[in-house]
């Protein structure tokens, strides 16, 4: 599960102009607000929000998207009736506080948990009773570093955490640590190339992110749902053209890309607002946003490796700008490749329907 921030702001007036932008342009899209100030926020249209209502006449004058959060059981139960979500808030500091809070918690869609002592034990015990339920446990903290082990604890981790510091540092740094877990990790292998073949003119798609790629980033571009090469981002030099750090050239138009949660695109589908993985050679993988698909006829080249005694080929444009990253990150030509070389490949068990893993008899060719 991606791991959740919201950022509690109760306390800061919603013309803020310095605190408040540092969090609406963050990976942050959550904010608890009381009731008095709702409607003072001119937050992005990403932002939700969730509402503490400590009145039951207060429900009436909360809007159907928000969440509402209570201490009281009473409360939520009405909220929920009304149809909104509801997260009950609650305290921890003794063994009948702790067993309260996930008898009680499990009955709402979150909770959140303000722990008296240090200790990671409590929470450690709530995630396991927690577990397999459909409630989203958040831990109130109020630095990165906290945030950090409370994703951390028994490897699970909580599923978020409620951030509560005014200290602008501290923003900043659990914007950067929630940025680095949003990475994933997926086994990149070395593939040896044994065939390098022209297959005449075709539609290629080269896919525009909102994000900056880096040099050692592509995408994950194969012809069946075995795996894929590691297509480079248009980050190395070009001597006749301005480079392009937001773009991967990425295959023909039959291709399959990698996608998050473990599914795959064709190349067609994909339209501003889809998401795929940026993968660089090392596994590491993140989730970003396309922004333009650009889709040309181009001479295509064939590219075709061993991994593990297994094929895997991916078909590119026929240029020279074109490049596909080595097992090191190194970045080749496409149309300069020869047999031998090792690229950075993607090998997963094939069968797909509408891009999702499934378990059957396949044969691709």
């Amino acid at each position: 599960m991606k791991k959740l921030i919201w950022y509690d702001a109760r306390g800061i007036s919603p013309k803020d102009d310095m605190i408040l932008p540092l969090v609406f342009n963050s990976c942050i899209d959550v904010i608890i607000v009381d009731v008095e100030s709702r409607g003072d926020f001119k937050a992005p249209a990403k932002t939700k929000f969730v509402v503490l209502v400590e009145k039951e006449s207060d429900l009436e004058r909360i809007e159907k998207n928000d969440m509402v959060m209570s201490a009281s059981d009473k409360i939520l139960m009405n909220a929920a009736k009304r149809g909104n979500k509801t997260c009950i808030f609650l305290n921890v500091d003794n063994k009948e506080s702790l067993d309260h809070a996930w008898k009680v918690g499990k009955n709402f869609d979150a909770v959140v948990i303000e722990f008296k002592d240090e200790t990671n034990i409590p929470l450690e015990l709530i995630i396991a009773r927690l577990q397999g339920t459909n409630t989203v446990l958040l831990k109130k903290v109020k630095t990165a570093n906290d945030a950090e082990i409370a994703f951390g604890v028994m490897e699970k981790g909580s599923d978020g955490v409620v951030f509560a510091s005014k200290d602008m540092n501290e923003i900043i740094k659990i914007k950067n640590s929630i940025e680095r877990l949003q990475y994933n990790n997926i086994q990149i292998k070395a593939g040896k190339v044994t065939a390098i073949e022209s297959v005449g003119m075709g539609e290629r798609a080269c896919i525009d992110t909102t994000s900056i790629l880096k040099e050692n980033e592509g995408m994950i571009v194969g012809s069946t749902s075995i795996g894929g090469i590691l297509v480079s981002s248009e980050t190395h030099y070009l001597p006749y053209m301005n480079l392009r750090p937001f773009r991967v050239n990425a295959g023909a138009v039959h291709s399959y890309v990698w996608s998050p949660g473990n599914t795959t695109e064709y190349m067609t589908d994909l339209k501003s607002g889809s998401r795929v993985l940026a993968v660089d050679h090392k596994g590491n993988a993140r989730e970003v946003t396309v922004g333009r698909v650009k889709i040309e006829r181009r001479p295509l080249l064939k590219i075709t490796v061993d991994v593990d005694g297994k094929e895997i080929n991916t078909i590119v444009q026929d240029d020279w700008h074109i490049r596909v990253l080595g097992i090191n990150g190194e970045p080749y030509n496409a149309s300069c490749l020869s047999q031998g070389t090792e690229l950075a490949v993607y090998l997963c068990e094939p069968g797909r329907h509408v891009g999702i893993k499934i378990d059957e008899s396949i044969i691709e060719n």
